[in-house]
């Protein structure tokens, strides 16, 4: 599959087109932000880190029935996925408390959430991704109330997969986001499961391992995506 013109150039990756209509190619860049854009940096070896940590669990989900756009792993770097129209809301998972549900509610960091909270949040830096519901999401056409059953019903079964697979490597999958689209009329996971997007902490220790270190001046960064992979059972090309 030949990579052919840069189509869109996000924070940290870049979407190109392809020889094919139907499948784009996805790059995972070096760079970092966090805050909106307000704090950015380039960590070296973390396009290869998340391309591959993404391909590993977007392999595990799809073995377990769950369709995703990726489609193979063609670099380091690179990943072949298939064009979606994305639906521009986030799906939120929060099996600990953690960042802004701790800010917006007072709760302490740390406290197990049963059952595991739900949320929707609209894709839109401008405005900082403002929390919204499914009224709003209807309302406004970014998505239809039976592709909104869908997402939820498939972000539970994208929870109680990984919460296992990070377990059983002595994890806890704290918070994540999905973001779904439509292929040829079918809702696909889309964009990326990487410990850019979620929040990893070493059961035993409490340690941090996910985005968070960057966020808060943590430092090691790259070592502990890295950790967390290798832990879940990856290993890295460079």
């Amino acid at each position: 599959m030949e990579k052919r013109e840069e189509l869109y150039s996000g924070k940290a990756k870049s979407v190109f087109t392809t020889d094919d209509p139907d499948h784009y190619v996805l790059e995972f860049r070096d760079d970092t932000s966090a805050f909106d854009g307000e704090k950015k940096e380039k960590l070296l070896r973390k396009g290869a880190v998340n391309n591959q940590f993404n391909a590993f669990i977007m392999e595990k989900l799809s073995a377990a029935g769950v369709e995703c756009h990726f489609v193979k792993r063609l670099s380091p770097n690179d990943s072949l996925v298939r064009r979606l129209d994305m639906i521009p809301v986030e799906c939120v998972v929060r099996n600990v408390a953690a960042g802004s549900l701790c800010r917006r509610l007072g709760i302490e960091e740390g406290r197990e959430l049963a059952p595991s909270t739900y949320e929707l949040f609209l894709k839109n830096d401008r405005l900082h991704d403002p929390m919204v519901n499914e009224s709003l999401a209807v309302t406004f056409g970014w998505a239809t109330e039976e592709e909104l059953a869908e997402m939820k019903a498939l972000t539970y079964k994208v929870n109680d997969i990984l919460r296992e697979l990070f377990d059983a490597a002595g994890l806890v999958l704290v918070d994540y986001k999905l973001e779904f689209g439509l292929f040829k009329g079918r809702i696909l996971l889309g964009d990326e499961f990487s410990p850019d997007g979620c929040r990893v902490w070493d059961k035993a220790t409490g340690k941090k391992l996910d985005k968070d270190r960057f966020r808060q001046g943590l430092g090691d960064v790259i070592e502990s995506y890295e950790e967390m992979g290798q832990r879940l059972g990856m290993s890295f090309e460079f």
